[in-house]
């Protein structure tokens, strides 16, 4: 949504990049070899602009940023640094379908999901956190530590206060690691506001040294491509490990260097932030109200660049087949890429996240208007055959396709985004 800004700022600063004439003198400064700490003014732009994000309520040491090639990789660094193969990690969910290649494939951790529900709007509580500890301890996992995604994917939601007090007081009392990922930071575009965990931890008695944050430009920047990952610990230990493994995925020195030119950039940060909050507000009204004008509705969210549909009145049966076969039908016949709740380990079947925020106004209303077809077509169909539910519940699976259960169609996990999960890691064994 926000791509005519950053280009804006490009064609105005040609000097923050080494292949243009007038920064063309820094080349070979920055072609050569770096610290594998990374570009100081890099690491200063990186660690201010995460206090901007949390409201400069609280202030990032740029000594403890770690580089990393994305999210993805920070993830499995942090895994490395804190578990061995077999520990397990416990995931409230639903959650960012990607942990399952991010913390598993090369680490050989375990997930061990912490269910929440929409009878609370899927929050994460402290019987839930116990009761999948328990289900750990029963099936023998070494229970390493608890990761959560803030702002959530796939919910668009923040965590208050009292529920991230509440993690770091179980975390603490287990003697466990807390993980936040909280690469959707700079994503909230109403009220409540984000509170990093750098914030909480602040103003409690805990040991900081079992806290760390994953942060990334990925999303709040919409630099997915330029792979800026961040590791940030409390714990000196932690910082240490990360930073040996860092060098096999640096960010390289030519994105750092633009980037911390752009990031220093404090009038053009504060802009840009501004405007990506006003167009994020913006966009997900208009598509969420699209949905209520034919009788979806979605979980009330604030963040992220998607949101949580709720399709449960449009299955024919309340059941994870009955998600897959609805989902089947709008990718295959009404022609819109959503993701199943399935893939998220959502513990209740008809939940879709929905991405909002990666297309342009033109393509938002074509979306909309096919899926208040398909709906209003199911709704039509439901009053035919005299259906005597109310309007809202009697919305029925009404397109079918015989290409719906051919042999070897791909389940929901495998065909969402490049970063769906899959059971076996892909990696190839090494032979002797």
């Amino acid at each position: 949504l926000c791509f005519d800004l950053i280009k804006k700022w490009v064609l105005q600063n040609p000097e923050a990049s080494i292949c243009t004439a007038e920064g063309v003198d820094r080349f070979k400064d920055i072609a050569i070899f770096q610290d594998y700490h990374g570009l100081q003014e890099f690491r200063e732009a990186v660690a201010k602009f995460m206090g901007r994000v949390g409201g400069n309520r609280v202030t990032f040491d740029p000594n403890r940023i770690v580089m990393s090639g994305g999210a993805t990789g920070a993830n499995e660094t942090v895994m490395f640094c804190l578990a061995d193969p077999g520990d397990a990690f416990l995931v409230p969910s639903p959650y960012y379908a990607g942990f399952a290649r991010d913390l598993r494939w090369r680490t050989g951790l375990e997930i061990i999901p912490v269910h929440c529900k929409s009878s609370n709007n899927f929050r994460i509580t402290r019987q839930a956190l116990e009761e999948a500890y328990e289900k750990a301890q029963k099936l023998n996992k070494n229970v390493k530590g608890v990761i959560i995604a803030n702002p959530s994917n796939p919910l668009g939601t923040v965590l208050d206060r009292d529920t991230m007090k509440s993690l770091v007081t179980f975390i603490n009392d287990k003697n466990i690691h807390l993980v936040c990922d909280e690469i959707y930071a700079a994503t909230v575009f109403s009220s409540p506001k984000f509170i990093s965990i750098a914030e909480i931890i602040q103003d409690m008695d805990c040991d900081k040294d079992l806290v760390h944050i994953v942060y990334s430009l990925s999303k709040d920047m919409g630099f997915p491509g330029f792979r800026v990952g961040i590791v940030y610990s409390f714990n000196d230990a932690v910082v240490n490990c990360a930073r040996k493994m860092s060098s096999f995925g640096l960010v390289s020195s030519q994105t750092q260097f633009l980037l911390a030119s752009m990031l220093s950039d404090e009038d053009f940060v504060e802009s840009f932030l501004r405007e990506s909050s006003k167009r994020l507000a913006k966009r997900h009204r208009v598509f969420t109200k699209g949905l209520e004008q034919v009788g979806i509705s979605c979980l009330k969210s604030n963040a992220g660049l998607f949101f949580w549909m709720d399709m449960r009145p449009l299955l024919k049966e309340q059941t994870f087949e009955g998600e897959t076969e609805l989902w089947r039908v709008i990718i295959n016949e009404v022609k819109l890429n959503v993701s199943p709740g399935l893939s998220f380990d959502c513990c209740e079947p008809g939940w879709f996240r929905v991405c909002f925020a990666n297309m342009d106004d033109e393509t938002v209303e074509v979306a909309l208007d096919r899926i208040r077809k398909f709906v209003l077509q199911g709704t039509e169909n439901a009053a035919g055959n005299k259906c005597k539910r109310r309007q809202k519940n009697n919305l029925c699976l009404s397109i079918s396709s015989s290409r719906l259960y051919e042999e070897g169609l791909m389940s929901p996990a495998h065909l969402i985004s490049p970063h769906s999960p899959i059971p076996q890691s892909p990696l190839v064994r090494a032979r002797t």
